[in-house]
């Protein structure tokens, strides 16, 4: 059963002790004194701004390396960026205070290793450039409406939910092990400005996990701006500024981006975000959330906006005691990631114009890292059970393999691979009853 459908009405809040549902009263149902209002929320706020950071600074370069990917500019990957940290600010402060719980939101960074995946294949089929950038937002575009409309309609979740775990983590792996595989060839090709990086990624991986691809991402820039080569690539400007695309539906676009990209965003990050909300004994209103997510998802579209999502990863560090000893008290947490997810947009234009100077291969190099966790996770899902791992290696490695068919990108044929597969393997036939003497 999905973890949708299971839900009750829209916010009810959980009959768990986590429940966050009853915001800023006190234990006895009391509201605290204005001096006990602010008392303890160091912590909290500090969660906030963690949450806000290793999210923004751990997946951006993703981000813009996706937008590029598929045609983008500079200042319309840069308008993206902007326009997608700005909703997803006010869509979680709005949702939080709301319902008073912790509820983050975030980009879908699956989403955006997913059109570094096929921007490389259509532009290989001549759909790069300006065309394949309006192509693409038309597939943002219509990739919203999908999930505000999953949060009107049960069937829809249904469907979502039949899907295999294994077969959507193999097309996932698939997507994000070719962005992988370029830390190595980063080391190789780029070792002065990529080995300092790779270093640092490997030593806080072992004293402070959550901070060790944003230092990584930190010592990448340093390297850059030391590097007498780059300093004339950085003709970009710094101040933030919106860019508009017209919509183009193309229909091999649709079905190679914007089906893969709702069903990663929905099966990688809505799913997998309403479950770590739930282990932390909340409620989420999920139906108000993906229409709200979704709604904000189309209308960011013509301004380069990727589709924006229920945070999985990040969610934990607002959700979790660490925020707050007290759960009705954690969505100040998550309030406060979201006003920091707007400060953080403002720095968009010069975040792009500092990734688009280095060379492609060492910014994909960095993203690699960035998904490192996320590929081991989703082969181990993937992998983990024997009955699907025949059709689950399928669909990885046909995804992997980029292949671009009648103008439809690899992870769709990934995951139709995949569940062919599986669907011949599940319908064998059986072995003849033995006959009674």
């Amino acid at each position: 059963m999905s973890a949708i459908e299971s839900s009750g009405s829209v916010g009810g809040p959980s009959a768990g002790p986590e429940s966050g549902s009853i915001g800023g009263t006190s234990a006895d149902g009391a509201e605290p004194s204005g001096g006990g209002r602010l008392a303890g929320l160091g912590p909290t706020f500090g969660a906030g701004v963690v949450t806000a950071l290793v999210g923004f600074s751990s997946s951006f370069a993703v981000v813009i390396a996706g937008l590029r990917a598929v045609g983008a500019t500079e200042r319309q990957a840069a308008s993206g960026l902007l326009v997608v940290c700005v909703l997803m600010g006010a869509t979680a402060i709005v949702f939080s205070v709301r319902h008073r719980m912790p509820i983050s939101i975030a980009w879908s960074t699956p989403g955006a290793a997913l059109l570094v995946s096929v921007g490389a294949g259509r532009a290989h089929s001549g759909h790069g450039g300006a065309t394949g950038y309006r192509e693409a937002v038309g597939a943002f575009l219509v990739t919203g409406l999908l999930i505000a409309v999953t949060g009107l309609s049960r069937t829809l979740t249904r469907w979502i939910a039949a899907i295999p775990a294994p077969i959507s983590a193999a097309m996932l792996a698939g997507v994000i092990a070719p962005i992988c595989l370029e830390s190595a060839q980063a080391a190789v090709h780029l070792p002065r400005l990529a080995l300092p990086a790779i270093a640092v990624w490997v030593l806080l991986g072992r004293l402070a996990k959550r901070w060790a691809v944003p230092a990584a991402l930190a010592t990448a820039f340093i390297g850059l701006a030391l590097d007498p080569t780059t300093r004339g690539h950085l003709t970009g400007g710094l101040l933030p500024t919106l860019t508009t695309a017209a919509p183009h539906f193309d229909p091999g676009t649709l079905i190679s981006l914007a089906v893969p990209l709702y069903l990663v965003t929905m099966a990688s990050q809505n799913l997998a975000g309403i479950a770590v909300m739930r282990s932390y004994g909340y409620e989420p209103p999920i139906r108000e959330v993906l229409i709200g997510t979704g709604t904000a998802s189309t209308l960011a579209a013509p301004l380069g906006g990727i589709p924006i999502n229920f945070a999985a990863i990040t969610a934990a560090l607002a959700a979790s005691p660490d925020s707050h000893h007290d759960p009705r008290r954690r969505w100040i947490a998550a309030t406060t990631a979201g006003a920091l997810y707007i400060a953080l947009g403002l720095s968009a234009a010069m975040a792009t114009t500092l990734l688009i100077a280095a060379p492609p291969l060492l910014i994909e190099g960095v993203a690699g890292l960035a998904l490192l966790p996320a590929l081991g996770a989703s082969l181990t899902t993937a992998l983990s059970d024997t009955r699907h791992r025949e059709a689950a290696t399928a669909a990885f490695v046909t995804t992997a393999s980029g292949i671009t068919i009648a103008g439809i990108g690899a992870p769709f044929w990934g995951l139709l691979t995949g569940l062919t597969l599986l669907a011949l393997s599940t319908s064998t036939i059986r072995p003849p009853k033995k006959s009674e003497p």
